[in-house]
C-alpha cells in the first residue's frame, strides 16, 4: 500500500521541477540570444562584404577628365624668345637643374636653354623623353640639337621639331571634388613601397588585416617617445577607412574598419590591396579639391611623375601619410623635414636602404615646388565651350568620371595675350564719355583650320559667370553686310564689284502697315556709288536696296550656308544686322568667308583618349564648299578695301601697309554694341564690346572693338593676308588711262574697257554708267 504524501514532501516535490524549468528557460534565452546575435553579426558581415566587393571590384574611383592646351611645337625659326620659353617651362613646372638629372628639368645660359623633356602620351604618339639644347637669335629659335649625357658633352645632332608636353588647363570634376592620377603597383618606385612598410605597416605581408603586434609596438613606441610617432592601423585598415568610411573618431567606426580590413584581406591579394592604397590615400588639399594617391601628390608637390622621384622626395610623400595638414611641407617645412628624416631612419633600420643612402637623402632640402593652384577653371570661358562640344559625343557623367584626357586647341600664350590686351584697352575706352561698365567677348581662331586658340567670355573671364562669347545674343549691325553683298555677287549677270548702286533714301512698308526708313550713319545720301565702295564705306541705304532686290530670304539662306544655324527673322531690318547672333555665330560666319567660301566648323577639341591611353575620338579637319568661292573672293577683296580706305583704316596705324588686312566694323542702333570681325594671314578674331544692361556706350565698331582687335592681332600675327585667286576670276582695270586699279570679276561678267577721256580734274574718265535701277521712294515687299 502506497505511502500517503505529507505536506512537506508535496511542497518539495513541486519546488524542484520549478527550479529546473527556470534554468532551462534561462539557457534557452541565452541560446536564442546567441543565435540571434550570430545571425545579426553574419548578416552585418554579409552586408559589409557586399559593399566591400561591390566597390573594390567595380569602378573604384570617379576620375576627373584632364583638359590640356594645344602642345607647343618648337623648331628652328619658331618665333619665341628665350625668356618666353623659360616662362612656358615654368608653367609646365619644369625645374632648374644644371645636370638635367630628371625629366622635366631645364637650365638656361643667356641665349641657350637645355631641356630634358618629359615622356608623354599624346593622341597620336608616345613621345619619349629627350635632352635637347635650344639656341636663340634675334628672331626666335636658331637651332635645336639633341644632346647626349651633358657631363661628357655627348653627341649632338640637329632635330627638326620637338613637341613639348602640353599645359593642363583644367579638369572636369565629378560631384565629389577628388583628384588622382592612377598608377599600377609595378610602376611605383621600390623605395615608396618599402618606405610605407617601414613607417606604416612592417607586417603587411604577414598579418590578416589587423596586427595585434603592430598595435602593441606602436603603443610602446609612442610611450617611449612621449608623442604619436607610430600608428597602430595597418595599411589595410587605412585603406578601409579612406575607401569606405568617414574619419570620425568613434569606437564603432574603428570596429567597422577592422571588420572591413579582415574582409579585404580574405577577398583580395596583398598586391591588389597595396595598389589600391597607393591610389586612394589622402595626401593634401588643392583648394576645394582633395589630392589623393601618390601619383597626383608627386606632381602636386614636386611637379614631376612619381617614377622619377629620388629617395628624399619619396620619403617626404610617405611622411605625409601620417598627416598631410600637420606635415604640409609648404606651411610647416621644419616639421615636414623632421618627419621625412624619421621615415628615412626607419627605412635604414629595416635594412631597406643603407645608412649612407639615408644620410645622403637627409642632407637634401625638401625641394617642393611653389604652390600653383591646379584649378579646374583656369580659362573657364573656353572650358565651357569644350564641355558643350563634348556633350555631343559623351554623357556628362562619363567625361567627369572616366579619367579622359582631352586635348584642346587652346594656345595659352595667345589666351594670356588676349586677356591682358582686353583688360588694358577696356580701361582706356572707359575714359571716353558714356563708355562705362564695358564688357567684352573675344574669339580667336586659326584662319585656315577654324581651331579656337583663345576665347574671352567677359571682362573678368570668371568661372560660373555669363559666357558672352557663347551666349550673348546681340544685334550684329553692319557685320551682316558681307553676307548681303556675297548673295548679290553670286549673280554676276546682275552684280559685279563695280556695278553702280543707289545710296539714296528708301522707305519700306511692313506687313503690319508700319514704315521703315533706314538712315546712313552720317545721315547723308551718297548717290550712285560702285558696289565695292558701298560695302567699304558701310553705306546702309545702298545695302538695303541691294538686299531688297535680291530678297531677304536669299540673304538668310547665305547666312545659313556661312555656318549660322540660328534662325533669323525675315524682316528688312535683317539687312542691317538687326537680327541678333552670338560672337560664336559671327566667328563661324567670318571663318567661312576667310576660308574662301569653304565652311570649316570652328572647334575647340583635337582628340580624346581614355585613362589607359586608348584613342577614343578625333576631331579632324573638315571642310565643305557652301558658298560660291568666286563671289567670296570678290567679297574678301572688298573687306581688304574696308581696311585700306573704309571704316577699318585705323588698323594700319599699327600694321605695315602691305599686310592685306581684311575685316568689317559693326555698330548697332544708339551705339549699344561695338563689333569688329577680321583676319590676317594666320588668325581670325571677332571682338564685341558693350554693356550687359544694353545701354549705349557711345562707341562705334571703329572706335570700340577695332582698337582691341588691332592691339591684339599686332601682337600675335606674323603672316600677312594672301588671297588665293580662283581660276574663274579675271582681274581687269576699269579704264585705259592708267589711273584705275584692277578689280576681280567672275569670268564672263567683266565690263568692256572704255577709252581714256580726260576730265577737268585730270583724274580720268568719269564712269557715267547708269544705275541698274532708278532710285525710288517706296518698296512694298511681296
Amino acid at each position: 500500500m502506497a505511502e500517503k504524501p505529507t505536506r512537506r514532501s508535496v511542497r518539495y516535490a513541486t519546488k524542484k521541477p520549478a527550479k529546473k524549468a527556470g534554468f532551462h528557460w534561462f539557457r534557452n534565452l541565452l541560446l536564442i540570444g546567441f543565435v540571434a546575435g550570430g545571425f545579426v553579426l553574419m548578416s552585418y558581415l554579409g552586408y559589409l562584404d557586399y559593399n566591400v566587393r561591390n566597390q573594390f571590384d567595380g569602378k573604384r574611383w570617379a576620375i576627373p577628365a584632364r583638359v590640356y592646351a594645344d602642345p607647343v611645337e618648337l623648331y628652328a625659326g619658331y618665333n619665341i624668345s628665350a625668356e618666353k620659353l623659360e616662362e612656358l617651362l615654368q608653367t609646365l613646372n619644369y625645374r632648374k637643374d644644371a645636370q638635367l638629372s630628371l625629366e622635366g628639368s631645364y637650365f638656361r645660359t643667356e641665349q641657350q636653354i637645355r631641356v630634358k623633356t618629359r615622356q608623354f602620351e599624346f593622341w597620336d604618339e608616345l613621345q619619349e623623353s629627350q635632352s635637347v639644347k635650344l639656341t636663340f637669335n634675334e628672331t626666335g629659335i636658331g637651332s635645336i640639337v639633341a644632346q647626349g649625357p651633358f657631363e661628357n658633352g655627348g653627341p649632338a645632332a640637329e632635330i627638326p621639331i620637338i613637341r613639348m608636353d602640353p599645359v593642363q588647363i583644367g579638369n572636369f570634376y565629378p560631384t565629389i571634388k577628388e583628384d588622382r592620377i592612377l598608377i599600377k603597383l609595378s610602376d611605383a618606385p621600390d623605395a615608396l613601397v618599402k618606405g610605407l612598410l617601414a613607417s606604416e605597416d612592417r607586417d603587411f605581408y604577414q598579418h590578416f588585416g589587423v596586427s595585434m603586434r603592430g598595435i602593441a609596438r606602436a603603443m610602446w613606441a609612442n610611450v617611449r617617445a612621449g608623442d604619436m610617432v607610430q600608428g597602430g592601423s595597418t595599411i589595410t585598415q587605412q585603406l578601409a577607412k579612406n575607401f569606405y568610411l568617414s574619419s570620425e573618431r568613434k569606437l564603432s567606426r574603428k570596429l567597422k574598419e577592422m571588420l572591413m580590413a579582415l574582409i579585404l584581406e580574405y577577398r583580395y591579394p596583398k598586391d591588389a590591396i597595396m595598389e589600391a592604397y597607393l591610389n586612394e590615400i589622402y595626401l593634401g588639399q588643392d583648394g576645394a579639391n582633395g589630392v589623393h594617391g601618390f601619383g597626383l601628390a608627386s606632381e602636386f608637390y614636386f611637379g614631376n611623375t612619381l617614377k622619377d622621384l629620388p629617395l628624399d622626395q619619396v620619403a617626404l610623400l610617405v611622411a605625409l601619410v601620417r598627416g598631410p595638414s600637420e606635415y604640409d611641407p609648404r606651411r610647416y617645412p621644419d616639421r615636414a623635414l623632421q618627419r621625412r628624416n624619421l621615415v628615412l631612419d626607419e627605412m635604414a633600420m629595416q635594412k631597406y636602404i643603407t645608412e649612407g643612402e639615408a644620410m645622403a637623402a637627409k642632407a637634401k632640402p625638401l625641394s617642393v615646388i611653389p604652390r600653383k593652384h591646379r584649378t579646374h577653371n583656369r580659362y573657364p570661358g573656353f572650358l565651357e565651350l569644350v564641355k558643350r562640344q563634348l556633350k555631343a559625343d559623351y554623357r556628362e557623367e562619363d567625361f567627369t568620371s572616366e579619367g579622359l584626357k582631352i586635348f584642346t586647341t587652346l594656345d595659352t600664350q595667345i589666351q594670356e595675350t588676349v586677356e591682358k590686351t582686353a583688360a588694358a584697352k577696356l580701361r582706356e575706352l572707359e575714359k571716353l564719355p558714356k563708355a562705362n561698365d564695358l564688357e567684352t567677348a573675344i574669339i580667336v581662331t586659326r584662319k585656315d583650320s577654324g581651331e579656337i586658340v583663345a576665347l574671352v567670355s567677359g571682362r573678368e573671364n570668371a568661372e560660373g559667370g555669363f559666357n558672352r562669347a557663347l551666349d550673348a545674343v546681340r544685334p550684329i549691325g553692319s557685320l551682316i553686310k558681307p553676307a548681303v553683298y556675297l548673295t548679290a555677287l553670286e549673280d554676276p549677270k546682275k552684280y559685279t564689284i563695280t556695278t553702280r548702286v543707289s545710296d539714296s533714301s528708301i522707305t519700306i512698308r511692313g506687313q503690319n502697315g508700319t514704315d521703315w526708313t533706314p538712315k546712313n550713319y552720317d545721315h547723308r545720301e551718297h548717290g550712285s556709288v560702285p558696289l565695292h565702295k558701298a560695302l567699304a564705306k558701310s553705306y546702309n541705304l545702298a545695302t538695303v536696296r541691294i538686299g531688297m532686290d535680291i530678297g531677304i530670304a536669299k540673304t538668310a539662306k547665305t547666312l545659313k550656308q556661312l555656318g549660322v544655324n540660328k534662325e533669323v527673322d525675315l524682316y528688312p531690318s535683317l539687312l542691317l544686322g538687326a537680327s541678333s547672333l552670338t560672337p560664336m555665330d559671327v566667328t563661324q560666319m567670318y571663318q567661312t568667308i576667310a576660308g574662301g567660301g569653304f565652311l570649316t566648323p570652328i572647334k575647340a577639341i583635337r582628340a580624346v583618349i581614355s585613362s589607359d591611353d586608348k584613342h577614343l575620338q578625333s576631331y579632324p579637319f573638315n571642310v565643305k564648299e557652301t558658298v560660291d568661292p568666286d563671289a567670296t573672293y570678290i567679297v574678301n577683296t572688298i573687306l581688304q578695301e574696308v581696311m585700306r580706305e573704309g571704316t577699318g583704316n585705323s588698323a594700319y596705324n599699327a600694321f605695315p601697309k602691305d599686310y592685306g588686312l581684311a575685316g568689317k566694323t559693326g555698330t548697332t542702333n544708339d551705339a549699344k554694341d561695338s563689333w569688329f570681325a577680321g583676319y590676317t594671314g594666320d588668325y581670325l578674331s571677332v571682338v564685341w564690346v558693350g554693356r550687359d544692361d544694353n545701354k549705349p556706350i557711345g562707341l562705334t565698331g571703329a572706335t570700340g572693338a577695332l582698337p582691341i582687335w588691332t592691339a591684339l592681332m599686332r601682337q600675335i600675327s606674323t603672316q600677312p593676308v594672301t588671297l588665293d585667286q580662283p581660276e574663274n576670276i579675271r582681274m581687269l582695270a576699269v579704264d585705259a588711262c592708267g589711273h584705275g586699279r584692277e578689280y576681280p570679276y567672275i569670268a564672263g561678267s567683266e565690263p568692256g574697257i572704255r577709252p581714256c577721256e580726260k576730265q577737268t580734274d585730270g583724274s580720268g574718265p568719269e564712269d557715267e554708267e547708269k544705275p541698274w535701277f532708278e532710285p525710288f521712294e517706296r518698296f512694298i515687299p511681296d
